[in-house]
């Protein structure tokens, strides 16, 4: 086929997935064979849904094509064969190799009678080469990444793999333009005409035929006041009339009817505008762009739509404007924050952010393992983490202290900050809300725990309805709280039959002038009221008061949906996902509970619920199929969109900041990363600029350290955060004073070259390699490690020393020897082993928390230390060749192995051999391997019988300490 007549498949795969049309879509893919869908083939073999996954094969490449798509059928075919021996299904496995195997018999005849001579074995797992073939469904999982391989490298399909990327509902547009052609071409063009036909030419009717047509069901179209000309197509469809009614959401249309955009001056100039009823305040009438530009009709009673319209211009009407040129014309693409700045490792996965209201750089950050932490994104800064425990266990429910002991994992769901900024507002997943009050910097204090709901608590929110700050919480309970800030219940509203997923209080600057006290808006004379969202999709707003709610409305899809209101204040929308994984984002009217304009551009089939944020009272943004998408608040066709270099979740989190110019994404690796616009690098720059200015004069005093020769030391900065008022200057080393230089001895063979030079892992030593292959190895000497035992942290940014920490010195011994850290996997405790003493330290904290000093049967100084791949054991050997076996948590001693056990009897004459290093498996627990002073190394693991080292430590509890020991044992796994 043509170039053109692919890319009108391809628009034809985009109107189809747009409109769910799904075993179409992929029919379509296979037979064209223009697209391969990656996200299909990979349910279909996750599934092992083998005739399937070949029949779509098949679309694509064929078995003789080429070496990968002969590999790609044989591995299909072959665990589909393996599944049949592993249900002991030995005759489909013999139909299977004798109709899909038999072709790969010829070039690869041994490898098939392998393949036969499964058939013989009790488990096909017998055979070596399969030894290690899992169960079934990590089977399909190593084979999708094989097969992807495949196809990536296959030249036949590495090149359909990815979508072609262009706007939404590409196909409506085209016939848009070429309806407003043929419309131009019309001899008697008319100000509103209806297409009813796609399948031959549009052609106006003669004006007397026109008048005799006068009852017309299709509902009125606006014709803006003619403006500066327009190309046809530019402004999409017309803005259509609201529900009548006022009382439901959007009506379903009866029937579809075409209309074309006409307000270009060539059209309008043929007649007078036509005035469009309309919302009373409504600045920004709602557009919907269906299908192939269909309109759908909110009344089928032209009588109706007549009496609605007389009712309605006896009441001011809004002159009609099309917002979206003005809007355009105040903003690029450059104002969204799609750089990636850098990316932040938080070590837990996130579930909730919010940005300080005024301090535009300052993040709360909420974890599923129940902590919470500050950032100062500005300079990549965690200011402080505090762990998830209870403040007031008297205080709590009996029926909390119960869910708490047996769950210690308490999750946060929500973080939010009040609006003056003083107080942050946590809720956990199971009944608690934490306030605490921000005094600055890394200042963050409890101010009040309250037992909130039964069950989880969804949401936290601020208002201020009578000039007093409270809090609106709401719960698995299915009830919306009230709090003030003592804690104090002051409302509690009831109404919703499923758990209320979340609130949306607002409050009203200005309440709209003029309307009439007979309106039937519920909100528009309210300043204050409180929007709620529940799992089933309903939205129910309420007063501040006891007398229940006021509107009970269905949010699109009956989904599971979060509200928020513009920056300020004048727009509402909503955005989550229903059961059967569909999105929406909308904007809604809020004083009439209708639908002003509804977004495309989701994903189809989602697993969980987008979340969304609002921009400057311009953006929306919305993370979906691991990117996010972002949205003109007047257009509902996407924007644009950025997968921000890879690494996003299928649904990230997000959060702008109020200035619009940060816009932090949570990261599949348990991170954070920060998008910025220019204003937002900017802003970077500067603040790297003050932290390195701050940074200099004590980096410069440091003792026996000039300014010059200390350069090395110096934190980087940005090029572009100098002072652009002066002249840049290339710094030039010429003078051995300005730097430090170490001459490594032993270069006595000049006629050999340094071919390859490089750093041991541990930086303390250089291994050099020849040009006549001699290798040399330097190592710096022992006055470069670290006797005092001393522990130092850094600041990675600017390599700042934040402290430096001694170890306990034991009695009567000096600290000597090299000191050794290592990381536990949480990434929050550090393993410290020096020849005295075995430490574990807080990292966020700085300080001690348990150690243990060489004693007993393990007298003699420690030679290494090591934590097991799980970090639950800490292994530990000595310099007299014993070798211990410690519980990470307690570091008290689970099993000795003597020397005896792996070193075989030496002549009492020689130098004693012990171990001088350890390491550990990467992914056995339970083994480890040691390097001894002879040059040989161990690997060591536990007997058959005994599968592992010791019995683990019992820990006493003391019965009436048990809730205080449930908190500090919840404490302790948190970190």
């Amino acid at each position: 086929m043509s170039t053109l007549k692919r890319e009108l498949i391809i628009l034809i795969l985009q109107f189809l997935e747009e409109h769910k049309f799904k075993d179409a879509i992929h029919t379509l893919e296979r037979e064209s064979g223009y697209f391969f869908n990656m996200k299909y083939f990979e349910e279909k073999v996750i599934a092992g849904e083998w005739d399937e996954v070949e029949k779509y094969l098949s679309g694509f490449i064929k078995v003789e094509d080429n070496r990968y798509s002969k590999k790609i059928f044989f591995e299909i075919r072959k665990q589909k064969y393996l599944e049949a021996l592993d249900r002991n299904d030995k005759d489909k496995a013999v139909e299977i190799l004798v109709k899909d195997l038999k072709v790969f018999s010829t070039s690869h005849e041994e490898l098939y009678k392998e393949i036969t001579q499964l058939l013989t074995l009790e488990n096909f797992r017998e055979n070596k080469k399969l030894a290690k073939h899992g169960d079934t469904v990590s089977a399909r999982r190593a084979l999708l990444v094989e097969l992807k391989k495949l196809l990536e490298g296959n030249p036949l399909s590495c090149e359909k793999l990815v979508f072609p990327n262009f706007e939404a509902t590409r196909l409506q547009t085209l016939i848009n333009q070429s309806l407003n052609l043929q419309h131009m071409r019309c001899e008697n063009p008319r100000p509103n005409p209806e297409i009813k036909s796609l399948l031959t030419d549009h052609s106006c009717s003669p004006p007397n035929e026109a008048r005799a047509s006068t009852s017309v069901t299709s509902p009125v179209v606006a014709v803006a006041e003619p403006s500066t000309y327009a190309p046809p197509g530019v402004h999409g469809m017309q803005s259509f009339p609201s529900n009548p009614t006022g009382l439901a959401w959007l009506v379903n249309a009866s029937r579809p009817s075409f209309f074309l955009p006409v307000q270009y001056s060539v059209i309008a100039a043929s007649a007078p505008p036509v005035p469009v009823p309309q919302n009373q305040g409504l600045q920004h009438p709602r557009t919907l762009s269906n299908a192939l530009g269909m309109i759908e009709n909110e009344s089928t009673d032209h009588e109706q739509l007549l009496k609605w319209k007389r009712l309605r211009s006896k009441q001011s009407v809004d002159k009609v404007t099309n917002p979206a040129p003005a809007r355009q014309a105040s903003w690029s693409l450059d104002d969204l924050p799609k750089f990636v700045a850098f990316t932040i490792h938080q070590g837990s996965d996130v579930t909730s952010m919010d940005f300080h209201p005024s301090h535009h750089t300052l993040l709360a950050v909420g974890c599923i393992n129940g902590e919470i932490s500050l950032w100062e994104v500005g300079k990549r800064e965690r200011l402080l983490t505090e762990p998830f425990k209870i403040w007031d266990m008297a205080a709590c429910s009996g029926f909390s202290k119960a869910k708490i002991v047996n769950d210690s994992s308490i999750s946060v769901n929500r973080v939010a900050w009040s609006p003056d900024g003083n107080l942050i507002g946590i809720a956990f997943k199971d009944h608690l809300v934490h306030l605490h009050a921000y005094q600055g910097s890394n200042d963050l204090r409890p101010h009040i725990e309250i037992d909130a709901h039964v069950g989880g608590v969804n949401d936290i929110a601020f208002s201020y309805p009578k000039k007093e700050l409270w809090v609106v919480t709401c719960g698995d309970d299915k009830l919306i709280k009230v709090w003030d800030l003592d804690g104090n219940k002051l409302f509690s509203f009831e109404g919703h039959e499923t758990p209320v997923y979340s609130v949306c209080p607002h409050q009203k600057n200005n309440i709209q002038k003029g309307r009439r006290q007979s309106c039937q808006c519920i909100f528009c004379h309210i300043p204050s009221y409180i929007f709620s969202t529940s799992i089933d999709g309903k939205i129910k707003g309420w007063l501040y008061d006891n007398m229940g709610s006021r509107v009970n409305y269905d949010a699109p899809g009956q989904l599971c949906t979060r509200m928020l209101y513009s920056s300020d204040g004048s727009r509402l929308f909503s955005c989550g996902t229903s059961k059967d994984g569909d999105s929406f984002l909308v904007e809604w009217n809020d004083d009439e509970g209708k639908i002003k304009r509804m977004f495309s551009g989701f994903r189809k089939n989602t697993t969980g619920v987008v979340q969304f944020d609002t921009a400057k009272d311009r953006f929306l943004a919305v993370g979906d199929d691991r990117k996010i998408k972002f949205w003109d608040m007047d257009d509902t066709n996407i924007l644009t969109s950025t997968d921000a270099d890879g690494g996003l979740p299928s649904l990230p989190g997000l959060r702008f900041n109020k200035e619009g110019n940060f816009l932090v994404v949570t990261t599949e690796d348990n991170g954070l990363k920060v998008l910025v616009n220019a204003n937002g690098l900017r802003a970077l720059w500067a603040m790297e600029a003050r932290s390195y200015e701050a940074s200099r004069i004590p980096l410069e005093m440091k003792s026996g350290v000039e300014p010059m020769s200390g350069g090395i030391e110096k934190p980087r900065i940005l090029e572009d955060a100098s002072d652009k008022t002066k002249p840049w200057e290339l710094t030039e080393i010429v003078d051995p004073t300005q730097c430090r230089i170490v001459t490594i001895p032993d270069n006595s063979d000049t006629a050999s070259k340094v071919t390859s030079l490089l750093y041991t892992n541990s930086g303390v030593a250089i291994l050099a390699i020849l040009s006549n292959g001699v290798q040399k190895l330097w190592k710096w000497s022992q006055s470069e490690q670290n006797p005092s035992g001393k522990i130092f942290f850094w600041n990675t940014d600017n390599w700042e020393k934040i402290k430096s920490v001694g170890l306990q010195k034991p009695a009567g011994k000096a600290l000597r020897g090299a000191t050794r850290v290592q990381f536990h996997s949480d990434e929050v405790r550090l393993l410290i082993c020096h020849e005295t003493v075995l430490a574990v330290f807080d990292v966020n904290k700085m300080e001690l928390i348990r150690q243990w000093i060489p004693q007993e049967v393990l007298s003699a100084p420690i030679s290494s230390a090591a934590y097991s791949c799980n970090s639950q054991l800490v292994y530990a050997t000595f310099t007299d060749g014993n070798i211990g076996v410690f519980d990470a948590d307690s570091l008290k001693l689970r099993c000795c192995i003597a020397p005896s056990a792996y070193i075989a009897p030496v002549l009492s004459n020689t130098q004693t051999i012990h171990p001088l290093v350890v390491t550990t498996h990467p992914q056995e627990a339970n083994q480890f391997a040691v390097g001894l002073t002879d040059g040989s190394i161990k690997v060591i693991e536990p007997s058959e019988m005994e599968k592992k080292w010791g019995m683990p430590v019992p820990v006493p509890v003391d019965i009436g300490t048990a809730a205080t020991s449930t908190a500090n044992a919840s404490e302790q796994l948190q970190r």
